[in-house]
């Protein structure tokens, strides 16, 4: 049995190491990275949900223990750094409750720059997660947080600057911009607890978390881990309203509609049987009242990930409701 679980090793999104006591696995992923939106509170809550999600990614959905690891910038001055970081620590201290496990060390370092991130570490059965590596043809994709925030905190920031600004108020208003940032916030915050847990209801054949490589990247590495030969098609790209607009209006920059575009804390990229995906979504709506969508599907091939030449685009959310983000 312990056989097939070493191979998983590092390569996706957690590190799966057998114990030599019966039967358990250690589950361990770290994560950190630089400030990306002004709320210090947020950044925190952020970057614990970013280090979870590899555990999620997993199906794991229990997690043991956390460790925070903070860069205080040597740049603040003493009276930030007093308002600054415990703002940060609390934000990741909150999500970690949030997620039903607790902070109990780390490492706190003086730095250039700000940095916080994580590790999160579970003891698991094998029937606790779930192996990222058995997609078989017919199967559909989900994804489970919209596109955009990389493109949402820029354009935030540019309404600052006004040589970027002019380059995209023609596409948006100054609101749009910043109910697109909260959104992006919220939706990064925001941990993929639920969509792991369903993920065993509806017997998931693998998944990732997507970050830093965009759609494409993540879609491209989870494909080239498969068991099975099978390459991924992707026809749909769910994006904060309005975003797609301003991504078209900066020319190539973010290579959003390429799948391309970083993200941060995103959603998890689910392998679902074709029969199960839909129920699956409808089940993550009415649970969290957050949508996921089918984005693609598993056909024959060589273990490669695409996005079709002119794929859907859909707004995230389709209709404004006032006073609600989504």
């Amino acid at each position: 049995m312990h056989l097939q679980i070493p191979r998983v090793g590092i390569g996706m999104d957690a590190s799966i190491t057998p114990l030599r006591h019966g039967g358990l696995s250690l589950v361990q992923t770290t994560d950190f990275f630089y400030p990306l939106v002004e709320d210090p509170y947020m950044m925190g809550k952020i970057a614990c949900s970013n280090v979870l999600s590899d555990m999620y990614a997993m199906g794991v959905t229990d997690c043991d223990n956390m460790l925070m690891l903070l860069g205080i910038s040597t740049k603040l001055t003493e009276k930030e750094r007093d308002v600054v970081i415990p703002l940060m620590m609390r934000g990741f201290k909150d999500a970690a409750a949030e997620a039903g496990t607790s902070v109990t060390g780390g490492q706190s370092v003086m730095n250039p720059w700000v940095t916080i991130g994580g590790v999160a570490t579970t003891v698991c059965q094998p029937n606790e997660f779930i192996l990222p590596d058995s997609a078989v043809m017919g199967d559909v994709l989900v994804l489970t947080k919209p596109l955009g925030t990389q493109v949402a905190v820029n354009a935030h920031q540019w309404l600052d600057q006004p040589e970027r600004w002019n380059r995209i108020k023609l596409v948006v208003t100054e609101d749009d911009v910043k109910k697109a940032y909260a959104r992006a916030m919220d939706s990064m915050a925001r941990l993929n607890r639920t969509t792991a847990r369903l993920m065993h209801k509806y017997n998931a054949h693998g998944a990732t978390d997507v970050t830093g490589f965009g759609l494409l990247g993540h879609a491209q590495n989870l494909a080239r881990n498969q068991k099975n030969e099978v390459s991924f098609v992707i026809h749909n790209l769910p994006v904060i309203a309005k975003m797609g607009a301003v991504a078209k209006a900066c020319g190539n920059m973010f290579q959003l509609l390429q799948g391309n575009s970083a993200e941060t804390s995103g959603g998890l990229l689910i392998c679902l049987p074709r029969e199960q995906a839909a129920a699956y979504c409808k089940d993550i709506e009415k649970t969290e009242g957050y949508q996921a969508w089918i984005i693609g599907i598993v056909e024959k091939g060589n273990r490669t990930a695409r996005i079709i030449d002119k794929p859907r685009l859909i707004e995230v959310p389709a209709k404004e409701k006032d006073g609600e983000l989504w």
